[in-house]
């Protein structure tokens, strides 16, 4: 298993899909992921880049 290099985060109301991919584009890691605990994930990774997906309602949710 390789060293996570990108991770990709698509937001939703309380569960987020994330998926993470080695320097090779191969995945590292696949789960759902409470919104509660992202900060405790994020906080175990190396420094990465992130790429973060949401839909057009996603706004509307914000507020």
């Amino acid at each position: 298993m390789g060293q996570i290099v990108t991770i990709g985060l698509d937001l939703a109301k309380s569960v987020l899909q994330v998926l993470g991919v080695d320097a090779e584009g191969a995945v590292v890691i696949r789960q759902k992921l409470p919104c509660a605990r992202l900060l405790s994930f994020c906080a175990k990774l190396e420094p990465c880049l992130d790429g973060v997906e949401a839909c057009g309602a996603s706004h509307h949710w914000a507020h």
